[in-house]
Order: structure tokens, then C-alpha cells, then sequence
């Protein structure tokens, strides 16, 4: 057990890349110890791990797993409550994302979206209820402001991320008093990987009253916001889009 009694503990899925990976930096330099899930990207999560080692010596543990298999969830909590004694917060922040245009739409595209963006957000936040009613915890789901304003051409995602945000107002009013449960839903903080570029993004930034992109800092400020400092707040979900949600 190696977290001090007063370092609060936060799991942080998907935390090797991008913007988990801001996210996990911002937390734990504002003293969390962290527990950083990755599935395929073991070396990006040594080098973060090992940087955030430099920085405070026995402040993170790594958890590698395939969070589609709901089965492994129960065991996630139980390594972090075993290494740490404690869990504080839950970041669900690991997604799949990619295009599935009506007509060519698969069941198995429908299994994985759902599986990343919401079956795995919900059980693995069932299995940290207990730990996060000991602590008086919160939990933050990465949202998408897509959930509400849908994105051609990928229905299954959309629809994956309007689950999680039922899933967050229900687990808040299912919850409470003892557990915080909200959502952070980022617009244009960071462009998709892998070539999956939109080919607007000038005209979906000239449609943004701030009139450019976010940075995940951004995402990873208010994601430590609702996790410290937002005692009071509960069931919301905070859009960091620059205000293009109020575009037409």
C-alpha cells in the first residue's frame, strides 16, 4: 500500500495518449496519485508513468486491460484499493471513435462503440461505487458535445455518447449524497489521430464564438475543477467547446 493517507487516489482510463494523458499530468501535479489504464499502448504509458515518477517517486501504478471485457472491471478497482488503500476518482475517459455511415453499419461496430463510450463507463463506475462512497468521491465521464449535436456519419458513436450522458445524470441522482458523478464534453480540443482529419475544420472553427481550438489543458483544468474544487456540483455536464454548441 503505497499512497499516503492524505494523497487522494484517481483511476484514469485510457491515460497513455492525448488527452488522457494531459489529464493524468494536471492531476498529478496537483497531488493525486494515479492509477493510468492503457490497452495497446504500453510504452506511451511507461514513458508517462515513469515521467510522473521523476516527479513524486511511488505515485502511479499501471493497468493494462480490454475494458470490453466487462469481467476485468471488478479486478481494475480491486489492483488500485490493493496498491493504494484508497480510490478518490474515476476518470472515464478511454473511447473509440470512428465513422459508421448508415449502410454499411455492423453489429460488431455497434458492440465495440457501445462497449468503450458506455457499457465499460457504467460497470467500471459500479465497481468503484463502494471505494468512492468511503472517500466521499466523484466520478467524471469525457463526453462529446456530439452527444447532443450529432456528427454526420457516425450515428454509433453519437448515440454511445448520449448514453453516457443519461448515464452520468442517473448515476448523480442514483449516487448522491456520498458520490459526485459529472461529464466534461469537449469540442475542438484535438484534432482525431490516424489521418481521420475533418475536412471543415477552418469552417468549424469560423463557426465558434471563440473563433479557434481548445488544448486538452483546457479539458484537463476542468476535469480537475469537478474532481476538487466543484463540492457543491453534481449531474452536470460542463461543454468545453468555445461556445460552438451555439452555432447553427
Amino acid at each position: 500500500m503505497n499512497s499516503t493517507d492524505d494523497r487522494p487516489v484517481a483511476l484514469i482510463t485510457g491515460a497513455a495518449r492525448r488527452v488522457g494523458a494531459v489529464i493524468a499530468q494536471q492531476l498529478h501535479a496537483a497531488g493525486y496519485d494515479l492509477a493510468l489504464h492503457y490497452r495497446h499502448s504500453q510504452g506511451d504509458a511507461r514513458m508517462l508513468a515513469d515521467a510522473l515518477e521523476q516527479q513524486r517517486a511511488d505515485s502511479t501504478l499501471l493497468l493494462q486491460g480490454e475494458l470490453a471485457d466487462t469481467a476485468i472491471l471488478p479486478d481494475l478497482i480491486e489492483r488500485v484499493l490493493a496498491h493504494y488503500g484508497r480510490l478518490d476518482a474515476l476518470v472515464n475517459n478511454a473511447s473509440a471513435f470512428y465513422p459508421t455511415p448508415i449502410g454499411t453499419t455492423t453489429p460488431a461496430q455497434w458492440d465495440e462503440l457501445f462497449a468503450s463510450n458506455a457499457r465499460a463507463p457504467f460497470f467500471l463506475s459500479q465497481a468503484a461505487v463502494p471505494a468512492l462512497r468511503q472517500s466521499k468521491g466523484s466520478i467524471v465521464n469525457l463526453l462529446d458535445i456530439y452527444a447532443e449535436r450529432p456528427l454526420a456519419d457516425h450515428p454509433l458513436y453519437c448515440m454511445a455518447k448520449a448514453a453516457q450522458a443519461a448515464m452520468t445524470r442517473s448515476l448523480a441522482l442514483d449516487l448522491g449524497p456520498d458520490v459526485r458523478v459529472n461529464g466534461v464534453a469537449p469540442g475542438a480540443v484535438l484534432w482525431p489521430s490516424d489521418g481521420k482529419a475533418y475536412d471543415d475544420q477552418q469552417a468549424m472553427l469560423d463557426r465558434t464564438p471563440l473563433q479557434r481550438a481548445g488544448s486538452p489543458d483546457d479539458v484537463a483544468s476542468a476535469v480537475l475543477w469537478l474532481l476538487r474544487d466543484a463540492p457543491f456540483v453534481t449531474g452536470q455536464i460542463i461543454r468545453i467547446d468555445g461556445g460552438r454548441t451555439l452555432s447553427v
